[in-house]
């Protein structure tokens, strides 16, 4: 008898769609356990970089780091979305900064509450499991928001985000700048349209299991949105969101918000 091609197909969506991961590798490296985290774009492959990108110490990260986190510290209670295994929440909370978690995967909110954590949550970031008006600001670094795959998807998340905060909201979104990318990025897909283009990749872990056996997940295919600062400001229109300040690290940079009610810096 023939194979369901139909059946099959919809069976693997559906297990690419509850996969995770990058919370397996993230609650894998806090217990010390066995696995490794793997981007694939193809036949690309490239380390997932877990210890060093969930789980650094302060003293290695760049001054823009610290400015994005105090900038929304001065106006909490923070809200930081797709917080990870909680490594910016640790930092707030050891200066007193009163800060709450959601992330995608339910295993990095299980790592990051295994960290001492509590007020973490399991959430959609376009659907955020918080009440309106219940924030002073929104940090969203990870460049998650390219996760709007286009400019209008950038804008149904900031009008999310605006949600979630009170009028003198602040908020802090990051992104890579195609215009000072070229191709060897991993995952680049290119655009015809000036300051635009796209990133590609699946994550895959294999870990060991408590018997000893080998298993693999294979996450679904992301598609990211990279756009210039000048293109992501196009974003903001018919938003309550006006960028103040774009701080960069060559490719990357981390664009400041404001509401609308608030000037830009000079």
């Amino acid at each position: 008898m023939g194979q369901d091609r139909t059946g099959s197909s919809a069976a693997e969506e559906r297990r690419q769609s509850e996969a995770d991961p990058l919370g397996r590798a993230m609650l894998a490296h806090h217990r010390d356990t066995p696995g490794q985290l793997t981007y694939r774009d193809g036949a690309e492959r490239r380390d997932g970089n877990v210890a060093e990108l969930y789980f650094s110490s302060p003293e290695s990260w760049d001054r823009e780091t610290i400015d994005a986190l105090e900038r929304v510290a001065d106006a909490e209670p923070v809200l930081d979305v797709g917080c990870g295994a909680g490594n910016h929440l640790l930092w707030w909370a050891d200066r007193g900064v009163d800060a709450v978690g959601v992330d995608a995967s339910p295993n990095a909110v299980r790592t990051a509450r295994e960290r001492g954590l509590e007020d973490v949550l399991v959430g959609d970031m376009f659907d955020l499991p918080v009440p309106t008006d219940a924030f002073g600001a929104v940090h969203v670094v990870g460049t998650q928001v390219g996760l709007g795959r286009s400019l209008a998807g950038i804008r149904e998340l900031l009008v999310e985000f605006a949600r979630v905060v009170g009028d003198a909201g602040v908020a802090v979104v990051d992104n890579y700048d195609p215009t000072r990318l070229d191709e060897g990025f991993f995952g680049y897909r290119s655009d015809p349209r000036e300051g635009i283009a796209h990133r590609c990749f699946h994550l895959e872990f294999e870990g060991e299991r408590a018997d000893g056996d080998r298993f693999r997940e294979v996450g679904r295919t992301l598609q990211f949105l990279l756009c210039s600062p000048d293109r992501f400001r196009e974003a903001t229109t018919g938003t309550p969101w006006t960028v103040t300040d774009v701080l960069r690290t060559e490719a990357h940079y981390r664009a400041v918000l404001a509401k609308s009610d608030s000037k830009p810096h000079r």
